[in-house]
């Protein structure tokens, strides 16, 4: 059983930074696609950012693109979030997915076999 927990969240003010971590459970995470998500209240779930399986290549959302990193280390089986220079509209719930159907960008959470609960970020003006 694969189990994703994500970790890092809290409050911080617009300008500043915050760098979550998605700790993977099981084998699958070496060889696997990676991807976080966010959900802010009253909106849809949307993509953030997603890295291959060796780090190799990443793919960002316009609206993060230039503010956010993701990385990885698959020796400790986490994937990592660099948030700089946050504003409020990055208020959300982040949450990290493994194991798309295949090694390609899949921008749906749901399209990915295995996701995480969750971590809360605020960011306050």
């Amino acid at each position: 059983q694969v189990q994703l927990v994500e970790s890092g969240g809290g409050l911080v003010q617009a300008g500043g930074s915050l760098r979550l971590s998605c700790t993977a459970s099981g084998r699958i995470f070496s060889g696997s696609y990676m991807g976080w998500f966010r959900q802010a209240p009253g909106k849809e779930r949307e993509f953030v950012a997603a890295i291959s399986w060796n780090g190799g290549r990443t793919y960002y959302a316009e609206s993060v693109k230039g503010r956010f990193t993701i990385s990885r280390d698959n020796a400790k089986n986490t994937v990592y979030l660099q948030m700089n220079s946050l504003k409020p509209e990055d208020t959300a719930g982040y949450y990290c997915a493994a194991d798309p159907p295949n090694d390609r960008w899949y921008l749906s959470f749901n399209e990915y076999n295995y996701r995480g609960q969750g971590t809360q970020v605020t960011v306050s003006s």
